[in-house]
């Protein structure tokens, strides 16, 4: 949660500081017409993208398998996309990073490397939960009067 808020705070920070250092470089109009310019090819590579992604999840559940990486990869792009859509020049090259494919996989492959899957008790498939008694029970109740 701080690091949403620190992230909140620093980075329109951080990306009008870019901004106008590259329009003191470059001039504003050409600076303005690059951030359009990104977030128009971002939108393209971002549909081209998910669109090979669903034909792909869509390939893997009549095969009857789960589409696990391809949800994955669509959270990925949904980021991306939402990062392409916010002005600035980091914002952009994150969110061009989201929808490189192979880098794109390469995170998520690093990311399910370095994740804990935890196992709740009683979650589907749980077969470690050595507090389970099972039994039959019938109630007997005094009847009402």
């Amino acid at each position: 949660m701080r690091l949403i808020l620190i992230l909140l705070i620093v980075m329109p920070i951080l990306e009008i500081w870019v901004l106008i250092k590259v329009g003191g470089v470059i001039g504003a109009v050409p600076t303005i017409a690059l951030v359009i310019l990104t977030a128009a090819v971002g939108v393209a590579l971002l549909r081209r993208q998910g669109i090979s992604t669903l034909l792909r999840v869509r390939e893997k559940l009549e095969r009857g398998e789960v589409p696990a990486s391809e949800m994955a990869e669509g959270v990925f792009l949904a980021v991306g996309g939402l990062l392409l859509l916010l002005p600035g020049f980091i914002t952009d090259s994150l969110g061009f990073c989201c929808l490189i494919p192979g880098l794109r996989r390469g995170l998520i492959a690093w990311g399910l490397r370095h994740s804990v899957v935890r196992k709740y008790p009683g979650a589907t498939g749980s077969t470690t939960d050595s507090h389970t008694i099972e039994g039959e029970y019938h109630r007997e109740d005094k009847p009402r009067k």
